[in-house]
């Protein structure tokens, strides 16, 4: 969950910095050249240029924020055996799947968690809670480490940022069309951008990145499966469906509120439209799918 909140969340934050400063510079004003036609190839450029500078940006930051927002300490110099064991584990794993090292860091948290991020294979941060260290013994751990070294040598950051600009291009991009078309059919103004365009531009922009989030939730799910593969490669299978089962134990139905649920770790079933917004499948699938694959 923490990777993808920390990294949709910067995300939106870019864009909608970018947005103000280029309309405040008078940018935009290029698409209103005739006064009454859109150009949309110019549009389609400008939505492409504000897409993917907010997702890669949001990639660039994702370390720096990830350590910020928990208050990580990477362990430079281990303190005592945990963190010597952690340290020689992800650099085992690392090896393994060929990848430079990542940073190990822990973080401070009852919340049974880890995330991998960074905006490199090579140059990555993988960290664990305090909790989980607590509630896992060090099969699991090795696992859940192993899990979330397989997203490093997957290469999800880098992926899901090509798919998270694609998706910004296209929200841009049908925002300012839905809002040229309601300034002009709705508020019949003929010249220029009016105040039913700026409106129209931001709620749509708004409502269509709910509706895109979905194709990011898609992968993420998809590439939770991948990376439970990995983890299995590099730690067992055994221990990968044990650490999966430990979270099941820990992560019962309720234990989040229904807000954040569908981004929960947990991976609790859901029907219709809510499963759309899951960032993470159910906990019994992904157990499922590894125990059909060997």
């Amino acid at each position: 969950m923490s990777r993808i909140f920390l990294l949709i969340a910067t995300n939106v934050a870019v864009l909608i910095v970018l947005t103000v400063v280029l309309r405040l510079l008078g940018i935009e004003s290029i698409l209103n050249e005739q006064g009454t036609d859109l150009d949309l190839q110019a549009l389609l450029i400008f939505s492409a240029v504000i897409g993917f500078a907010g997702s890669f940006i949001s990639l660039a930051m994702s370390k720096w924020i990830a350590k910020r927002s928990t208050g990580a300490r990477v362990i430079d110099s281990p303190r005592n055996d945990t963190e010597r064991w952690l340290l020689a584990t992800v650099q085992r794993q690392a090896s393994m799947a060929g990848i430079g090292c990542p940073e190990v860091a822990i973080y401070n948290s009852s919340d049974v968690n880890a995330f991998a991020t960074g905006a490199s294979r090579n140059k990555a941060l993988v960290a664990v809670s305090s909790g989980l260290l607590s509630a896992m013994d060090r099969d699991a751990v090795e696992a859940v480490l192993g899990h979330e070294v397989s997203h490093v040598a997957n290469g999800d950051m880098i992926t899901l940022t090509l798919i998270q600009g694609v998706v910004n291009t296209f929200v841009i991009f049908l925002s300012r069309v839905i809002g040229f078309l309601v300034d002009r059919l709705i508020f019949r103004n003929e010249r220029g951008y009016g105040m039913g365009f700026f409106v129209t531009s931001i709620v749509a922009q708004i409502i269509l990145g709910i509706l895109a989030s979905t194709i990011v939730m898609w992968f993420s799910r998809r590439r939770e499966f991948r990376a439970d593969a990995g983890g299995a490669q590099l730690a067992g299978r055994g221990k990968m469906i044990k650490a999966l089962r430990s979270l099941q134990r820990v992560h019962q139905p309720g234990d989040l509120p229904d807000s954040m649920a569908a981004f929960g770790i947990s991976g609790q079933k859901r029907i219709g439209l809510k499963r759309l917004f899951m960032s993470h499948p159910p906990l019994s699938e992904r157990i499922d799918a590894l125990q059909r694959s060997y």
